[in-house]
């Protein structure tokens, strides 16, 4: 996590707001807790996050039309350029990473964090 965190620093975002900014990004409006559970975040933290990310005006958080007590998240123009801006950073470092331990033990240190997730959600 070393150089993700001093690729992160330079943008003034944490590992965690970069994990929430990407899965609102990829995802579009979202729900907070699905952020949650695909960011690997208890709500409580995520909570204190998207706080943070709206104060430097990188989601916009919005009452469902639908259902007014869900909220929902999206990115904001200033988080989409944020992750523009460092996403191929980011990409040159996993590929660092699957270099380094080779594409098998790569793949299957991946299986084996979703298997570890797949755990996880069957516990709740």
């Amino acid at each position: 996590m070393g150089p993700i965190r001093s690729m992160l620093s330079k943008s003034d975002v944490t590992e965690q707001q970069w994990r929430v900014l990407r899965v609102v990004e990829e995802e579009g409006p979202i729900e907070p807790t699905r952020i949650a559970d695909q960011a690997c975040l208890l709500l409580p933290s995520l909570t204190r996050i998207l706080q943070k990310l709206e104060e430097k005006q990188l989601i916009v958080r919005e009452r469902d039309k639908v259902d007014r007590r869900k909220q929902v998240v999206q990115i904001a123009p200033a988080g989409a350029e944020l992750i523009a801006a460092n996403l191929a950073a980011s990409v040159e470092l996993m590929n660092g990473v699957r270099d380094r331990m080779g594409p098998d033990r790569y793949e299957a240190l991946l299986d084996l964090l979703n298997e570890l997730d797949g755990i996880d959600d069957s516990s709740r």
